[in-house]
């Protein structure tokens, strides 16, 4: 089994996935190459590629020949600097449109705002077929001939996505054209991200930039990992700054250029403070702290309060697809997060560091 398709079934494993849901391909023409139509040319190029996908890449412009959309009948010529979009999401499973709640935070005519709820599985996969946003979706952009089992994921626009135990902002495009936009803003790393963790341990800097490639854990195929020196992985940066301290654990804000699955999880771990109650990464047990009884029990019902790791997507800007003016948006810390904050905060005050 080739390398992306292990990639891809783990993905599904997981129920999630990269927060950037397309990938782009990139080439050169050839100085010797005779002038081709570009359909002809991309199918002799792009594996499994069929030219009725590429007539239908051309139509919703997600290919551009020196960064401009261009028709299925063009001719590429020397020197052409291609660039197609691709999905990466898998169009065979079977989606079953549910009437769920989902927390809108805005709407208009070509994408939505949605304040994901920790606990729901963004796409549908393997182990999560029912109850992920895509089915919520299905039912709420849909309608009554649409509302029926479908033989493939619907095309929403799903151009990012987060974990299942994530809270905070996602974009869902409407429509081809604004879906097509906002991948290509994604792929620019022009949209504005941040997202709020609490972290174990103390940061020496209030402030940094963490670089290091992220792929799949060599020998744990369902995690990830960090790669800070070799070219396994992706590349990935995550800027980071600290908001509050607490002694043992740390609430930082964390901006992202780059989308890889798990990146800020993975990140914090690679720095050695692992997201609190991450039970994925290490952070689901005392990192730091004492030896006393009373402090193990202050975080077993912080753990209870908030059985999930601690990040949430804060804020989310981009350049809207129609106005083309810049729009931003901000989603306040869940009760779960702001009851263990609180706690912290209470903890701190009451208990000076116990060293």
């Amino acid at each position: 089994m080739s390398q992306a398709l292990l990639e891809l079934e783990d993905e599904l494993d997981n129920g999630e996935g990269s927060e950037e849901l397309y990938e782009r391909i990139n080439m050169v023409v050839d100085k010797g190459q005779e002038p081709l139509r570009i359909d002809k040319f991309l199918m002799n190029r792009i594996v499994n590629a069929t030219r009725n996908k590429i007539q239908q890449a051309c139509d919703a412009s997600m290919v551009l020949v020196n960064d401009k959309p261009v028709k299925s009948n063009y001719k590429v010529k020397p020197a052409d600097r291609i660039i197609v979009f691709s999905s990466k999401s898998p169009e065979s499973t079977e989606v079953v449109p549910e009437e769920l709640a989902l927390n809108i935070a805005y709407e208009d005519e070509d994408l939505l705002i949605i304040n994901k709820e920790p606990g729901m599985v963004v796409h549908p996969g393997c182990g999560n077929y029912t109850g992920t946003l895509v089915n919520g979706l299905a039912w709420y952009l849909g309608d009554d001939h649409t509302r029926a089992i479908t033989p493939e994921i619907p095309r929403f626009g799903l151009v990012h996505r987060i974990d299942k135990n994530t809270s905070g902002l996602l974009v869902v495009a409407k429509s081809d054209k604004a879906m097509n936009d906002l991948a290509k803003q994604f792929f620019d790393h022009t949209v504005q991200r941040q997202y709020m963790a609490l972290v174990w341990g103390d940061f020496e800097e209030d402030e940094g930039t963490i670089v290091a490639h992220v792929g799949r854990h060599q020998r744990f195929r369902k995690i990830m990992d960090a790669y800070p020196d070799g070219d396994y992985g992706k590349e990935a940066i995550t800027h980071y700054k600290v908001l509050e301290r607490f002694n043992y654990v740390t609430l930082i804000a964390c901006r992202l250029e780059t989308g890889r699955t798990h990146q800020i999880r993975v990140h914090m771990q690679h720095m050695g403070h692992p997201l609190f109650n991450d039970d994925t990464y290490g952070g689901d047990r005392i990192v730091k702290g004492t030896v006393f009884n009373k402090y193990k029990q202050f975080i077993e019902n912080c753990f209870e309060i908030m059985p999930r790791h601690a990040l949430h997507a804060r804020t989310l800007g981009f350049i809207h697809p129609r106005t083309r003016q810049p729009i931003q948006f901000e989603s306040p810390l869940p009760e779960d997060f702001k009851g263990v904050i609180e706690k912290w905060r209470r903890y701190v005050a009451a208990r000076p560091l116990e060293e």
